[in-house]
């Protein structure tokens, strides 16, 4: 079974290509297959709906993988 992982990002996030590095290695060295997916957050509508905290944003199963970032409702696109 796959595991879905989601990477939200802005455009121009340093962060962005070496959290998506690690995620891949990680779930390598894990031997987790995975189903991944990047999605550029590009406006306020959007951060609301995929739920984005801030670039970059990764999400296990729908979930953020940070656990207290799971009741946050501070969506933003800045």
């Amino acid at each position: 079974m796959k595991v879905n992982i989601r990477i939200l990002y802005t455009d121009g996030c340093d962060n962005t290509p070496p959290t998506i590095e690690l995620v891949k290695k990680t779930a390598s060295g894990m031997g987790i297959d995975i189903d991944l997916e990047t999605i550029k957050v590009e406006d306020q509508k959007q951060a609301e709906t995929q739920k984005f905290l801030g670039s970059p944003t990764v999400q296990v199963n729908g979930l953020d993988v940070d656990p207290s970032a799971r009741s946050l409702k501070a969506f933003g696109f800045m």
